[in-house]
């Protein structure tokens, strides 16, 4: 059994039937998290999806981490392919009672990821070259679009500054990190949604000091204030479903 099936209880739905095909590891995730008005997100986000708000608002968030593991089963690791930084915007939507993520884009610097993902997943990856450092528990995260256009960018030195702790059902920290498929939109205008699953977030505070103004300006979406939440995780081991048609 894949470590991340050692649990399930957590989820607010089955496991999927059926086998999982992808496996992968996501490393030392900060989640930058800003409210902002579902009527301001509304444009990025197909009108089949309900744009979840909590407590009266949505959230954007951005979340720079590395992938680790990744391969289609039952295939090894392959060193220059398996493993690679990534860069995610993403917003907090619903279909048919199943709460996940939309992607308004997601940076990687591996060429043959970003062409996989946006061919079989739909998703909007972009080429993106990035750089991590750690120094001690400080990640150094610095990452700059290649994929043409506007060289969106990011920067960001993070760590965790708390014991690790995990996310309560019913708080807002749930509400942003626990969710277990992710949904994209295919050129035909098709709605896919892909399922996944990982243990519970091993969340812990964190402190940041970060310049996120280029990745959401991209978008048009650049709040003006410092992130409302930051959380940090070192790491979840994750197994991925084929994407399925929603009806």
């Amino acid at each position: 059994m894949h470590p991340a099936l050692t649990t399930s209880a957590h989820r607010s739905w089955p496991v999927p039937p059926g086998r999982w095909t992808w496996r992968q590891s996501w490393c030392d995730l900060l989640f930058a998290h800003w409210p902002l008005p579902a009527s301001q997100l509304r444009p990025h986000v197909p009108d089949s999806l309900t744009i979840q708000e909590w407590d009266g608002t949505s959230y954007i968030g951005v979340v720079p981490f590395r992938m680790s593991g990744v391969m289609r089963r039952p295939f090894p690791d392959v060193p220059w392919l398996s493993a690679f930084p990534e860069l995610n915007v993403r917003l907090y939507v619903e279909r048919d009672n199943k709460p996940g993520v939309w992607f308004l884009s997601l940076d990687a610097t591996n060429p043959i990821a970003v062409w996989a993902a946006r061919r079989f997943f739909h998703l909007p990856y972009f080429r993106a070259r990035i750089d991590v450092d750690r120094r001690g528990d400080r990640l150094c995260y610095r990452s700059r679009r290649t994929d043409g256009g506007p060289p969106a960018h990011f920067h960001a030195d993070y760590e965790p500054v708390s014991g690790v702790r995990r996310a309560v059902s019913g708080t807002l920290e749930h509400f942003l990190t626990e969710r277990y498929c992710l949904y994209a939109q295919a050129p035909d205008g098709a709605l896919y949604r892909t399922e996944i699953h990982h243990e519970p977030w091993p969340l812990q505070a964190a402190r940041a000091e970060l310049d996120a103004s280029g990745i959401l300006g991209f978008h048009g979406l650049a709040p003006l204030t410092p992130p409302a939440l930051l959380h940090f995780a070192q790491r979840v081991d994750v197994v991925v479903w084929p994407p399925h048609r929603c009806a």
